[in-house]
């Protein structure tokens, strides 16, 4: 094979692994691979302003394609931004494919200013890290990147491209990258010993996470929740697992307080995990939060969680998918008559309680507030066909009442625990998916830390449409403290300042237009309806600051 420089070879690459488009911030030491990437063909660089929006787009323009999604750093520094965004995809399990550049290996005993290592900076937040050192192995080394972070646990993969390296000429051969299938079934044996194990539960639970989604196992969920009778609760959940309006499904555990997940599980007699890690809270409880002698199972592809944190009874290293179909099949075969109708009973319950709730309208003192009619308002003109991106944390609930997660797809919730995913989020998501309407909603706190995002769509036409949820403050941390001073008996008083946002106060609108986008403030209830018809209608990226 005739060869070329490494930087026109490593563009092939990319695109033999449907890799066409690359999220990124420029600099110097990748100028040589850039000038390559602005004159191929079929090849797209999309441009944010600061390394965290870049990868906050492309995280986002993964999770709405499921496949990976290709980010360049700069050097040292653009890895720095980036850092945080990246943990959001390592805890997510976001396929990220992220290169940056350095001087050189032939710089590497100089000591030179933005010299530092990087493979040893990105590794706590990746997959997997490494840096290419010798020009034959560039490809081959790329190819291994991609691999591991397409093969499950999936996860953010980092590359370290020394400038001389990308600038030799390379005579690989450019192929597509061989992924292992892992669409791996478990025994008939072991699972024969999990329907046993749940069969008899009298009050089962299903803890489950995005394994689920990934899997596209969220028919085979449904028929094993539902011969169970057993409760549904998403832990580390931000896809759609199973359809909000199941009667089965619970909401949420939390991602906070280990308590309050314990109190949702603890009385249950059988516990089926599938897809996720127990438990993600950021103070969880350190004792086993399952009753004693409730009988656990665990179903995963990634066999570091199973039984990471809590012993189980059965852990099943395998495809949800597969095992779940499996699963069902054996309890169709192997529950009693009097196990099958006390499971019924169970679903019927929460089904008329579903019923009742619909019924009574769960009203609430927040349906007349500029939030709320905006959120009927954009329902009601949209059918609920749209893509949501949901940084809105405490409005999370509000959100999502007004627009259930009903449809793999069609909605997206900030993981990792960091801010500033909502707005870049969508942006990725309304690349990916253009032929949709993507909503991002955000806090104006999480707002402020990614809003060039909107600069990014004005340049690449991308017509997203963003929501500011403005309470002037981290309400968050307003509600965390408030617990805080509960459980060491401190009398409430001032929350910190540094909670507070607003002097001065910020004018969201305003900085939309200055990015080059359009945007509306909304202080009352009659602003939210007029505000939903300018955001549908205009053409281009739009902004809304609603006041809370």
């Amino acid at each position: 094979m005739e060869a070329t420089p490494g930087r026109e070879r490593l563009i092939e690459q990319f695109k033999a692994d449907g890799l066409h488009m690359m999220f990124g911030n420029p600099g110097t030491v990748e100028q040589g691979f850039l000038d390559a990437v602005d004159a191929a063909a079929d090849f797209h660089y999309v441009l944010a302003l600061q390394e965290t929006v870049a990868a906050g787009i492309a995280d986002g323009y993964a999770r709405a394609t499921g496949g990976p999604a290709l980010l360049q750093l700069h050097s040292g520094v653009g890895l720095g931004n980036g850092i945080g965004m990246l943990y959001q995809s390592l805890r997510g399990h976001t396929p990220l494919v992220v290169v940056a550049g350095d001087a050189g290996v032939r710089y590497d005993a100089m000591d030179a200013q933005m010299a530092c290592d990087l493979v040893a900076m990105a590794r706590p937040v990746t997959k997997y890290a490494t840096r290419v050192t010798d020009p034959r192995s560039l490809l081959r080394t790329v190819r291994r990147a991609v691999k591991i972070a397409l093969t499950p646990p999936r996860g953010p993969v980092f590359v370290a491209l020394p400038m001389d390296v990308l600038d030799e000429l390379n005579s690989e051969p450019v192929l597509p990258t061989s992924l292992p299938l892992t669409d791996v079934a478990p025994s008939p044996a072991s699972v024969g010993r999990a329907a046993e194990l749940l069969a008899a539960a009298e009050r089962p639970v299903v803890l489950i996470g995005d394994g689920v989604a990934l899997s596209g196992a969220q028919a085979e969920l449904v028929a094993v929740a539902e011969l169970l009778g057993a409760d549904v609760y998403e832990v580390d959940s931000s896809e759609v697992n199973i359809a909000a309006s199941h009667p089965l499904r619970r909401g949420q555990t939390g991602h906070m307080f280990g308590p309050h997940s314990k109190e949702l599980i603890g009385g249950a007699d059988g516990v089926l995990i599938v897809g996720t890690y127990v438990f993600p809270e950021v103070f969880p409880e350190l004792e086993s939060p399952f009753r004693a002698g409730a009988k656990v199972v665990h179903i995963d592809l990634d066999a570091y969680e199973i039984a990471k944190n809590h012993p189980v009874d059965l852990g099943l290293a395998a495809d949800p998918k597969e095992a779940l179909r499996a699963l069902a099949g054996l309890l169709r075969q192997r529950q009693t008559g009097r196990q099958r109708a006390a499971a019924a009973a169970r679903l019927d319950a929460r089904a008329r309680e579903r019923a009742r709730a619909a019924l009574d309208g769960g009203r609430t003192d927040e349906d007349g507030t500029p939030m709320a009619v905006f959120l009927r308002t954009l329902a009601e003109r949209t059918g609920g066909d749209l893509i949501v991106f949901d940084e809105a944390l405490t409005t999370s609930p509000l959100v999502t009442r007004y627009l259930p997660a009903e449809r793999p797809g069609d909605y997206h919730l900030t993981r990792g625990g960091s801010l500033g995913v909502g707005f870049p989020g969508a942006v990725g998501a309304k690349l990916a998916r253009p032929d949709r309407l993507v909503v991002g909603f955000a806090g104006d706190g999480g707002s402020m830390y990614t809003y060039q995002a909107l600069w990014t769509a004005v340049r690449h036409g991308i017509d997203a449409k963003f929501v500011v949820c403005n309470n002037r403050k981290y309400r968050l941390l307003d509600d965390n403290i408030t617990r805080y001073w509960q459980e060491r008996d401190i009398a409430e008083h001032a929350f910190p300042g540094s909670f507070d946002l607003s002097r001065p106060e910020i004018d969201f609108a305003g900085l939309a237009r200055a990015l080059g986008a359009d945007g509306t403030r909304v202080e009352k209830p009659d602003e939210a309806v007029t505000a939903v018809t300018r955001m549908l209608d205009h053409p281009g990226p739009y902004l809304v600051d609603i006041q809370i």
